[in-house]
């Protein structure tokens, strides 16, 4: 199981990338980090600095193909700057081209807006993105994980850290482990 991780170089919530890419090794999978610049991206604990994390390969490098599944971890900035990026977003987009499963927890749900995925669907979120959600045709709902097996692709979704668990417990079948 190789799983694809997609975050900007900054604004991730640290716990939302550390504890599903925990869960993907635990399940004997092969977690990768991308990003829209190599290096390293900065991780936050809410809206202070906390570590650090080697990017694998750019976003423009790599292949949706290539993976089992997408992981689109939260944080208010981060997947507000993946949502201006033309290349991270086609690469969500190219998820649900191929019928391959995602999952997104928190905020990101901002770039699945942006790539055009969520009509017809029914996802949660933060909170805060009900409207956005709605606006560009799906069905928000405020529970622990949501999983939509619209076509093309499965959507496993999660409002927040406290739903950690719930999230890595139901993505990770889905992503074939």
């Amino acid at each position: 199981m190789r799983v694809a991780f997609l975050m900007a170089p900054q604004g991730v919530e640290q716990i939302e990338l550390t504890e599903p890419w925990r869960a993907v090794v635990d399940a004997g999978g092969e977690p990768e980090l991308l990003s829209t610049k190599p290096g390293r991206v900065q991780a936050f604990r809410h809206l202070d600095k906390a570590d650090t994390f080697a990017v694998d390969r750019t976003v423009a490098e790599s292949h949706a193909a290539d993976y089992d599944g997408l992981v689109l971890p939260g944080g208010v900035a981060n997947p507000d700057a993946l949502r201006m990026d033309e290349a991270a977003v086609a690469f969500v987009k190219r998820f649900f081209g191929l019928a391959q499963p995602v999952a997104a927890i928190c905020h990101a749900a901002w770039t699945l807006v942006e790539a055009d995925v969520v009509r017809h669907r029914t996802l949660t979120s933060w909170p805060s993105l009900r409207t956005d959600i709605r606006n560009a045709g799906g069905t928000w709902v405020d529970e622990e994980v949501a999983v939509c097996r619209a076509a093309p692709a499965t959507l496993i979704t999660s409002r927040r850290p406290a739903d950690l668990k719930a999230f890595c417990s139901t993505f990770l079948p889905e992503f074939g482990a």
